[in-house]
């Protein structure tokens, strides 16, 4: 299995050499460092923990730099490994993009574009209330939740509340261009989150 950090950069178009447009996403993804690898002997499941990018000393909490071995690390993320597999890498290892080819399909992982308290209207695609006989406050109004036979506010009701900053999991996805001496890849389509999101990578 093959897994990296990176951060998303923007969007663009790539040309591939029969001269098709494909719509790219740029990520500048990694290089990470292996600071710990966990056996499902000794730990109960089998993983690999990665940092990634830079971090000043005093922003980092005990807890987390007992975890940091070699460096500091702005991100520490694990990918957990199936209970049949063995990790290739080992402590101190560093991963770069050059571990992925042209080709490879992805399972892309970022946590979506908060907006915050939303009605229903922009949250669930409701209509809203028509501007006829004597309603003109109702447009983007959710209407009637059908409580006639219960007290309560039935689980699951689509209302108004917070929305966006959901970790999103994308498949199947296309690595399309890999610079390796700049760290970047290109990936075809578009992948959740805003400029800079963390983005974590893995192709089995």
């Amino acid at each position: 299995m093959k897994f990296i950090l990176g951060k998303k950069q923007n969007m663009t178009q790539y040309f591939t050499e029969d001269g098709v447009v494909v719509p790219v996403t740029i990520i500048s993804a990694g290089p990470v460092t292996v600071t710990r690898v966990f056996e499902k002997t000794k730990d109960g499941y089998n993983a690999v923990q990665v940092g990634f990018g830079v971090q000043k000393k005093e922003r980092i909490t005990k807890a987390v730099l007992g975890q940091m071995k070699g460096g500091l690390y702005k991100d520490l993320k694990e990918f957990r490994l199936k209970p049949t597999d063995k990790s290739e890498v080992k402590e101190g290892d560093v991963l770069d993009v050059s571990t992925f080819a042209v080709g490879d399909k992805l399972q892309v992982s970022s946590i979506s574009k908060g907006k915050g308290f939303q009605g229903v209207v922009k949250r669930h695609g409701f209509h809203g209330g028509p501007r006829s006989h004597g309603q003109k406050h109702s447009e983007r109004e959710p209407g009637s939740i059908g409580g006639g036979l219960r007290t309560h506010v039935p689980k699951g009701m689509r209302m108004a509340g917070r929305m966006g900053s959901d970790r999103i999991t994308q498949k199947n996805l296309k690595v399309v261009f890999i610079d390796k001496e700049n760290n970047v890849m290109l990936v075809k389509g578009a992948i959740t989150g805003k400029r800079g999101t963390l983005v974590e990578i893995i192709s089995r």
